[in-house]
């Protein structure tokens, strides 16, 4: 038992009684709590394990019962809360046990204190070998969560977009005038400064490990649309106490405003790019769908004149994109404004509900990502150069865009092939990280990831078959 503090930096000083041990980390304090030989442990003496022992780390708080009571009291309680919550989830027929297994994990992903939601839990692991693309991500993106959210919400599992509203109406209230950074910590923490943990060698020796994401000081304009997306729901759901009402609509309108201001200005865009900006199609297509929804919320709460004020800016927004995210030459849209690039987030027009997936210029989008950026069953999420050359590993999440795409067009059987392809690169445990790499199958990148994990539970519920069918 050895741990360490500030990443590895600093052994902790320790203080023992008769049935544990406190290890003192700066200014945190841990206890561990066991009915094995202390002396055994602190020194770290291998030993007999002849009988049953438990080993309970966590505060520095003293147990109210024997350690193996306590060990076997929580794992029951452990078993019994999972249990009954699945127990509420809305199933497809196929794929049940990626569902629940997936559902699980976002669901570990959010802090019930605050409501916020991490895109993964772990830091720098690369996205591929020594390519220096090593990030943070224990922390919230306003992108990630809308994602995480519609899953769950999908499921029955609305808890989670409750408690996440709470988080953004929190971000909300304290953001001038409603501009919005894209992440932040999940204590509502602002500032996220970007450093080099240089006492960590990092995952397999291939840093450098990061702590603090830089991204928080970028301009990326989707994440306007995305919070509105992320708490729709609450306008239209019979089931959910307290539904949103004209006041929670007033709160939001500030974002629309921004989005509205937004939709054709430069900005790093949801890949982040650090050394450029760009008027990022998909930037502009979450800032209609802020401008969309908040219109479609305003009939609900019966706001006729408020209609009318973000149905005109939707639509402005909508006749931009159509002509100037359109490349004639390539027939198909593309990544930025009167650009020749191609990026797998052009696959979610349908979805966001710019233009129905049979649309002729949706048809040829897909034609034309799929010649450029599908490799088998992978997609990358674009083939350009960035900041750190070309991407050698698919991004998953894109694979999935792909696959609900193919659903959408009628080419079920391909988006089932590229499923069950994906089901077998998951690890012994159902998850998946990032990325995956193309030529060796071998998973990279923050683990777990939920962009992945939301893609197996929208992917099984799309393509599962129906009840009905099934019984």
């Amino acid at each position: 038992m050895r741990p360490r503090w500030n990443y590895g930096a600093h052994a902790p000083e320790t203080t023992r009684g008769s049935n544990h041990i406190r290890f003192i980390l700066g200014e945190q304090v841990l206890r561990l709590t066991t009915n094995a030989p202390v002396e055994f442990v602190q020194r770290g003496t291998p030993f007999l394990v002849d009988r049953a022992y438990a080993f309970v780390f966590g505060p520095d708080e003293r147990l109210a019962a024997h350690p193996l009571d306590t060990a076997h009291s929580l794992l029951r309680e452990t078993r019994d809360y999972w249990i009954d919550w699945v127990r509420s989830l809305h199933l497809p027929a196929d794929w049940q046990d990626v569902v629940i297994r997936s559902a699980i994990t976002l669901k570990l992903c959010s802090y019930e204190e605050t409501g916020g939601i991490v895109a993964a839990l772990t830091t720098s692991i690369p996205e591929y070998g020594a390519t220096g693309r090593t990030w943070d991500y224990r922390f919230c993106w306003l992108r990630d969560s809308f994602f995480t959210v519609k899953a769950l919400n999908a499921l029955g599992a609305t808890r989670t977009m409750e408690d996440y509203l709470g988080y953004v109406s929190n971000i909300a209230a304290a953001s001038p005038q409603g501009y919005l950074q894209p992440l932040f910590g999940i204590g509502l923490e602002r500032r996220i400064d970007e450093e080099i943990a240089g006492s960590l060698d990092g995952y397999r020796g291939l840093g450098p490990v990061r702590r603090g994401n830089a991204a928080y000081t970028q301009v990326q304009n989707d994440g306007y649309g995305s919070v509105i997306l992320s708490v729709i729901q609450y306008f239209f759901d019979e089931r959910l106490p307290g539904m949103g009402e004209e006041s929670l609509f007033r709160r939001l309108e500030p974002l629309g405003e921004q989005a509205f201001a937004r939709w054709d200005v430069p900005d790093a865009g949801l890949w982040e790019f650090r050394t450029r900006n760009s008027v990022h199609t998909h930037s502009s297509l979450m800032c209609w769908a802020a401008c969309d929804r908040l219109a479609r919320i305003a009939a609900k709460v019966g706001l006729a004149d408020r209609v009318d004020y973000w149905r005109g800016r939707a639509d402005t927004i909508r006749e931009g994109i159509l002509a100037r995210a359109w490349n004639e030459e390539l027939k198909a849209f593309v990544s930025t404004f009167e650009g020749s690039d191609l990026d797998a987030s052009l696959l979610l027009i349908p979805e966001i509900g710019l233009l129905p997936a049979d649309d002729p210029r949706f048809l040829s989008t897909l034609a034309a990502i799929e010649k450029h950026l599908r490799f088998g069953h992978h997609l990358y999420r674009y083939r350009t150069p960035d900041d750190f050359g070309e991407p050698e590993t698919a991004f998953t999440a894109c694979t999935f865009w792909l696959i609900d795409a193919l659903a959408r067009v009628g080419r079920a059987d391909d988006a089932r092939a590229i499923f069950e392809d994906v089901l077998a690169h998951r690890n012994h445990l159902g998850l998946l990280s990032e990325g995956i790499h193309v030529d060796t199958g071998e998973l990279w990148g923050n683990y777990p990831q939920t962009y992945s994990m939301v893609g197996l539970i929208n992917a099984a519920m799309r393509l599962s078959r129906r009840w009905e069918d099934m019984l």
